[in-house]
């Protein structure tokens, strides 16, 4: 999920990433028993602080709301996050220092590598560990106390294929894919798995590479198999350029997408509007949706930051609640205790309803977006 959201983020969020992050030093002095103390570690600066900065916001926004309705067991959230630049070996120098802090849990990291290399030392600890928007299946792997909010790869894959059948009427498909991406091939073998579970016809697959711009060849191939549906799971970088040359090569597939769509509509000139309309595509939620709970948060955020929510805020804030939920319902913050509890909560949140796995991945809705005029409506919300 790294590249999956708004630019306009990272304008409206950067005093967060100046100032490196919120330090208990910045805190009122009060003693360790007086307060729950949760670390968080994010990219706040370097090439995908966007990501840490939105993630942030929406993690602060619930705590901040927590404490204000009496905090956790009746004690306040003492908030430690960490700048680890998006590198790995900076995650795990970070945790190490929450574990010294005495974080009771931690939120983080944000995006993949980070997460598998924290996820394997919080693992041998114990430390309950919810990662927000780390994708990468192995990252729960790490051990019983590591789970994530987001829905996986794989996940989406399958849910999108089923989508095409029941709600597009796809009969045949082709599939466009970034043969130099671990995300994007890995949500396009899961679709073809499960579009093949569901009786449709994969006429055509074709790959490329990261930095190609010219798509043409392989999109007049796919053109000449006239599929009902076109699937195209990558960043909305390349997914923008190939949607426009999919069009000019004369292709009238339904073009789908998985959540890397989000943020497209930036990329693509509105005189070329066209080639991405009645585009569908995956994300975790919608500021469209009708639902209060959703509104609420969207009014909040924008009160706080003066900017529009992303998938990575939303994921964040829920990450927050899920965690309250569970040191209340084991009534300690013992962490095989709140661990234990993590794993068998029902949980609604903005990104949906959500029950973990044996394998601590979410059971959870998917909303399907659509874009209709250059913007992103709520189209509905389905599962597998």
């Amino acid at each position: 999920m790294k590249k999956k959201l708004l630019t306009t983020l990272l304008g409206a969020s950067l005093l967060l990433a100046a100032c490196g992050g919120e330090k208990a030093a910045d805190k009122p002095a009060t003693t360790e028993a007086e307060t729950i103390k949760i670390g968080a570690i994010g990219p706040l600066t370097g090439p995908v602080a966007i990501y840490g900065i939105s993630a942030t916001n929406g993690l602060k926004l619930a705590i901040d709301e927590i404490n204000a309705n009496g905090g956790i067991l009746g004690k306040q959230v003492e908030l430690n996050v960490l700048d680890e630049k998006g590198d790995s070996t900076e995650a795990v120098n970070a945790y190490n220092k929450l574990v010294d802090w005495g974080m009771v849990a931690l939120i983080g990291d944000i995006t993949s590598k980070p997460s598998v290399a924290v996820a394997e030392v919080a693992a041998q600890d114990g430390i309950p560990m919810i990662t927000p928007t780390g994708t990468q299946l192995n990252i729960t792997e790490a051990g019983s106390n590591v789970f994530r909010v987001c829905f996986t790869d794989p996940y989406q894959g399958e849910v999108l294929a089923k989508y095409s059948k029941e709600k597009l009427g796809a009969k045949t498909v082709a599939i466009m894919s970034n043969n130099s991406s671990d995300y994007s091939d890995g949500v396009a073998n899961a679709f073809v798995a499960e579009a093949e579970k569901q009786g449709i016809q994969i006429v055509a697959r074709e790959g490329y590479s990261d930095g190609d711009k010219d798509f043409k060849a392989q999109l007049t191939k796919i053109a000449q198999q006239n599929p009902d549906v076109l699937f195209i799971p990558d960043y909305y970088e390349q997914d923008g350029l190939i949607a426009i040359q999919a069009r000019e090569v004369g292709l009238k597939s339904v073009i789908v997408g998985s959540d890397g769509w989000d943020g497209v509509v930036k990329t693509v000139d509105p005189s070329s509007y066209a080639a991405i309309e009645d585009v569908y595509f995956a994300n975790h939620y919608s500021t469209k949706d009708s639902n209060e709970k959703i509104q609420n948060f969207i009014k909040n955020y924008k009160e706080k930051y003066n900017d529009e929510p992303s998938a990575f805020s939303a994921l964040s804030y829920d990450a927050a609640y899920i965690l309250k939920a569970a040191i209340e319902k084991a009534g300690t913050t013992d962490k095989e205790a709140v661990a234990k509890a993590i794993k068998e909560i029902q949980f609604e949140g903005i990104t949906g309803q959500l029950t973990f796995d044996e394998k601590n991945n979410p059971v959870k809705s998917i909303t399907i977006i659509k874009i209709v005029n250059g913007d992103y409506t709520f189209d509905s919300v389905v599962s597998k």
